[in-house]
């Protein structure tokens, strides 16, 4: 993985020692808080429902050991709120029926993040000093900027790539920091990358999406898509370009952003993500992409193509650890040194968590953070360090954190599969759920979101305490459930096979309930948005739904045909039956959530 040089270093080291200076002359009154909200946000800085909410940036996902703990120690030291401000919450929240509120952990988020919800504004400074210690930051993790670049969590080691995307992604992220020109742009701008056959990053829903691939000449470039995009009006991205010179990336994306930047909306924001203006101009968009692009190879081009040396020198860093890289013996099976008693366990674990690997000797496994009795995507300080110990006894120091909110070890050997899943199994992460319905992607929801129009927690950890037969799960078959508390659509409903939408009626909780779509996977075919399938659903009736939808594809599929192919052979209607046959519930009789909030005087973001 990138390894940040001296000059990186001291980089993010004089961002942290400004914003301290910033927050000071916020605290003492000499900044208001709306001159200090952009300034925070673009360090990473939100704040939430109750307190304020920290994400770190994890480029293209990429995370070792040591970040790890580090990260735990903020969940440790730091992910504490005041005894009041803590009081306030669970009295609030016991309102809503929820009576337990945790605290001191880290989030996986799906753009491949690690979010904290409880840190008090008066430690922000501290925690970014601590996270400057361990080359992580929360640079352009919000605001108006280009955001975190995004991949595919198996990125240099699937079978199915032909270029590993990582270091184009690394000179990405060290062309689109700070960048002077887009630091305030119409809206967030996010840009994911992969270079497999299998689209695995999602990239039609992105604000850019690049395929690294070779043309039939032989020559590496880029197939360009742009305008996807989730949210309140979900897009699929357009092909802009079906071929560029790999060198010429950073220019291309100038030209895009560039021009994004002059006509985006601004006196909207529900129209002003690039989505809605290719939407709007068409053919006409990337004409002046294509304009643009000429204007500036003509000017100052060359001083931007990437150099072969650069990209070589950025190459070494994502070479095979050293750990690994003599482990090249060809293995048709894995090992299988398990107790008698464990084997069918096992045997599941390595169907759903263990992947193929482009080094036949290795071996990569997803550590499941979604399990009963934790929200999807969180890790405790001590499951934290944990996951550090299993990446160092296992694979080379290093991590990758995935779409799925999950941690991926991407350097086992297949030889010490049996001790992992021993290990994993110790810590609470080997349930055997990868891609199965249990392995839901979910946003923090009402529960801690100020946004939020619904909650998405106990939803999910309601689905997950009905689904806990491994047997059934396996019935089932792989599926993906996709829960957002509202229309940002940060927990991918539009995605979703089953999707589930918060949204309030007068003051309640109720829920859209959405079929068929697709992120882009293999699984699911090429990207589309769900399709909803009716009025929306009381909080009550949600996991009767979900049922209902389940049972409906249980007794109707055909042999070996899995939920988002029966979707699509049967259509809607079936499904739309099922779920209304078990409506329980009047408009009055949804959740109360919008009681009176206590919130930090500082406006919500």
């Amino acid at each position: 993985m990138y390894q940040y040089t001296d000059f990186d270093r001291q980089f993010i080291r004089n961002r942290a020692a400004q914003y301290r200076d910033q927050l000071q002359r916020n605290l003492r009154g000499e900044l208001s808080d709306d001159e200090f909200r952009p300034l925070r946000l673009q360090n990473g800085w939100y704040v939430q429902r109750y307190a304020p909410m920290l994400r770190v940036a994890v480029p293209y996902g990429e995370i070792s050991s040591r970040q790890l703990r580090v990260l735990a120690r903020i969940a440790r030291e730091f992910d504490q709120p005041s005894a009041e401000v803590y009081a306030a919450a669970v009295t609030t929240q016991a309102r809503l029926g929820t009576t337990h509120l945790p605290v001191g952990y880290g989030h996986f988020t799906t753009r491949q993040n690690v979010q904290f919800n409880w840190i008090p504004l008066d430690k922000s400074a501290d925690v970014m000093d601590l996270l400057a210690t361990a080359d992580l930051h929360g640079i352009q993790t919000s605001g108006n900027c280009i955001r975190n670049i995004t991949s595919d969590a198996l990125a240099g080691i699937a079978p199915d790539e032909a270029i590993d995307p990582r270091p184009y992604a690394e000179i990405m992220r060290q062309w689109s920091t700070l960048h002077p020109e887009f630091a305030f742009l119409p809206r967030k701008f996010k840009i994911a990358i992969t270079g497999a056959q299998e689209d695995r990053a999602a990239i039609a829903w992105h604000d850019v999406g690049l395929r690294v691939l070779k043309n039939a000449a032989g020559e590496v470039g880029f197939k360009v898509l742009a305008g996807g995009g989730m949210g309140r009006t979900p897009v699929i991205a357009t092909l802009i370009r079906e071929f560029l010179p790999w060198n010429q990336v950073l220019n291309y994306l100038e030209a895009v952003v560039r021009v994004y930047n002059r006509f985006g909306r601004r006196d909207n924001l529900y129209k002003a993500r690039i989505k809605i203006l290719i939407k709007a101009e068409g053919q006409r968009f990337i004409d002046e992409v294509e304009a643009e692009f000429a204007d500036i190879l003509a000017h100052d081009g060359a001083a931007h193509a990437i150099p072969a040396a650069e990209l070589a020198r950025v190459s070494k860093h994502f070479h095979p650890p050293a750990q690994v890289e003599q482990e090249q013996s060809a293995m048709d099976s894995v090992a299988t040194e398990v107790a008698p008693k464990d084997a069918a366990a096992y045997k599941r674990w390595l169907a759903q968590n263990v992947h193929a690997h482009k080094n036949p000797a290795l071996r990569a496994v997803t550590l499941s953070f979604k399990r009963l009795g934790f929200a999807p995507g969180d890790a405790t300080a001590e499951q934290l360090n944990a996951a550090a110990d299993l990446a160092d006894q296992f694979s080379a120091g290093e991590a990758r954190v995935t779409h799925e909110q999950n941690l991926l070890l991407p350097w086992v050997r297949a030889a010490d599969l049996p001790a992992l899943w021993y290990a994993a199994t110790a810590l609470g992460v080997a349930k055997a759920n990868i891609g199965l319905l249990t392995d839901m992607i979910t946003c923090p929801g009402g529960d801690l979101c100020s946004l939020a129009n619904a909650r998405s927690i106990p939803l999910a950890e309601a689905i997950t305490e009905r689904y806990q037969d491994l047997d059934e799960l396996f019935d089932i078959g792989p599926i993906d459930l996709h829960i957002s508390g509202c229309m940002n659509s940060c927990g991918h409903h539009h995605t979703g096979h089953i999707g589930v939408l918060g949204v309030d009626k007068d003051g309640r909780e109720w829920y859209q309930i959405s079929l068929g779509g697709s992120d882009g996977s293999t699984l699911s075919g090429d990207a589309v948005p769900s399709k909803v399938i009716g009025p929306s659903f009381a909080a009550s009736e949600v996991l009767d739904v979900v049922e209902a939808l389940i049972d409906t594809y249980r007794t109707q599929r055909l042999a070996g045909e899995n939920f988002i192919t029966s979707v699509r052979r049967l259509g809607l209607e079936p499904f739309k039956a099922a779920a209304n046959a078990v409506r329980h519930e009047t408009r009055e009789g949804g959740q109360v959530l919008h009681v009176h909030l206590d919130t930090a005087n500082i406006a919500t973001d």
